[in-house]
């Protein structure tokens, strides 16, 4: 299974490469850099949504689940895309939507003529409250009620998110039809993946109680965790709905699922499903939201690995779209040791587009704000735009990614912090990021061999990265002083195969191992 062994990488295609000097990224500017993205060594790409949008949510809130917005290009550009990057040997991923649909998709427009409309019953109609109000005290993600009002009927239809994404109903076949043929449709494009949005909230309870105040909440929290979502999302019935995509993914030879599931170990592992009939990969975020402290990451590990059913493949993640870049929450220094660390656990990691090079968490300046999560619930940190700023490319106008003015405006260090830049930089993050990923090519133990923690003490994280015949030590400095190791079981003999400075390849280790301030190395032991 191809997504066992490689690295995969997220690509916002809005911040990627702009093709076509309108601002934004587009397919043809993915194409363009992919022989990039195969030199350094990932093995797939996974594209967030390029479907026909108003684009309130850029891009998650669809009006064609099976064609390609002309922002982005057309299907053409699409599948010269696929075409380019198979033939590098690389996989694709799409995202896929399942969970709502733009409120300008036909599918919603339809629904919206009368309450006997062929479609009404694809979303979530339901009377108000006796007060007049909404139905329950459900609330959106991104703020306020989860209910909106149509001034026609009077009645109300749910939205897990915006206003203007409304809520499919998967308890209706022709839901479940018309989505199984939209994945499909990718599948026979010669997509290999789809990453699965918002999975959580496909399912609700369909009594629709109000769901219990959440006990831990405090003012200055994200408000929609005013409630516990018990019976908005995470529901049981979703895991049939589930096995139902996987079913289809089936259909087509060595797909792969993944599913986007903020939730703790316990809930998360049964994502994976009963005898393989879940996702094959559930997201694994807790590295996005953990303390970067090496006792609360050892332990964060060991919880995972044990709470992974049989045969399931572990996965990890440092950043995505959604949250604040791992250079911004940990540091540039610590974001060396973070890449280490990614790139070394068991499983398969996501890599997010700029990480590899160091791209900060930008400061968005409120007139340039585009989220509509951070315009709907202001003041909070909840925005998302410093995370999805233009690619750096190279240190000329723009950042060598468009011709014009981008869409986000780009971070102050881009003449420095650059693909350009880096790649003639022997000490570079790039450079260190490239030999991971060759070091998790060329060595088994790092690609599927078994994980042994050696424990956590001060600011030092170490494990064993171990196969039959092989065995590789992994030492991380999470701190800002010096620290020494004494090599496991009586200290055999080394050789440091790599260290976050990228300056003591070939050292011989002998008994104890020297780390300096922030820094990881992997060593191999004799």
């Amino acid at each position: 299974m191809w997504w066992r062994d490689g690295v995969i990488y997220q690509i916002y295609p809005r911040s990627f490469q702009d093709a076509n000097g309108d601002g934004v990224g587009d397919l043809a500017g993915i194409t363009s850099r992919l022989p990039y993205l195969a030199d350094i060594g990932v093995a797939a790409i996974w594209i967030s949504p390029i479907y026909p949008s108003p684009m309130a949510d850029f891009g998650y809130d669809v009006a064609d689940h099976a064609a390609v917005d002309p922002l982005f290009g057309t299907l053409a550009d699409f599948d010269a895309l696929v075409t380019a990057a198979h033939d590098l040997g690389l996989k694709v991923i799409l995202d896929f939507v399942p969970n709502h649909t733009s409120e300008r998709h036909p599918w919603f427009l339809e629904a919206l003529n009368s309450p006997q409309s062929s479609t009404r019953d694809w979303y979530i109609f339901r009377d108000p409250a006796p007060d007049g109000g909404p139905p329950n005290n459900w609330l959106s993600e991104f703020g306020g009620s989860a209910w909106a009002r149509d001034p026609v009927s009077g009645q109300y239809y749910y939205h897990a998110f915006l206003p203007e994404q409304p809520d499919l109903n998967w308890r209706n076949p022709a839901v479940v039809g018309a989505m199984h043929d939209v994945m499909r449709f990718w599948f026979k494009r010669g997509v290999d993946g789809l990453r699965i949005d918002a999975l959580l909230h496909v399912m609700k309870d369909a009594a629709f109680p109000d769901n219990p105040p959440d006990p831990d909440f405090r003012e200055g929290m994200n408000p929609y965790r005013r409630l516990l979502p018990l019976y908005s999302c995470d529901t049981a019935e979703v895991h049939g709905v589930i096995a139902g995509m996987r079913r289809v993914a089936e259909e087509f030879p060595d797909r792969l699922l993944i599913g986007e599931a903020y939730l703790p170990f316990d809930r998360l592992a049964a994502y994976y499903g009963r005898e393989g009939g879940g996702v094959h990969l559930p997201f694994n975020f807790a590295l996005i939201q953990a303390p970067w402290t090496a006792r609360a990451l050892d332990d964060l590990i060991a919880r995972y690995e044990a709470s992974l059913p049989e045969g399931a493949w572990p996965n990890w993640v440092l950043s995505n779209h959604d949250r604040p870049r791992i250079a911004g929450r940990v540091g540039p220094d610590q974001a060396r040791v973070a890449a280490m660390l990614l790139l070394t656990l068991r499983g398969t990691p996501t890599l997010y587009y700029g990480d590899e090079i160091g791209m900060a968490q930008v400061e968005v300046p409120p007139e340039r704000v585009m989220d509509p999560w951070e315009k709907r619930v202001p003041g909070l940190g909840l925005g998302r735009d410093g995370a999805r700023t233009p690619m750096q490319w190279d240190g000329g106008p723009f950042a060598g990614f468009s011709t014009v003015e981008p869409w986000l405006p780009l971070a102050d260090d881009f003449t420095e912090v650059n693909v350009q830049v880096e790649k003639a930089g022997p000490f570079s993050m790039l450079t260190l990021t490239r030999s991971l990923l060759a070091l998790r090519r060329s060595r088994a133990a790092l690609a599927r061999g078994s994980y042994r923690s050696l424990g956590a003490q001060g600011g030092l994280l170490a494990y064993l990265r171990e196969t039959e015949g092989e065995r590789l030590l992994v030492a991380l400095n999470l701190g800002g002083d010096p620290l020494a190791l004494a090599l496991p079981d009586g200290g055999p003999k080394g050789e440091v195969l790599l260290s976050t400075f990228c300056d003591r390849e070939g050292e011989a280790v002998n008994g104890a191992l020297a780390l300096r301030a922030n820094e990881g190395v992997v060593v191999a032991l004799g």
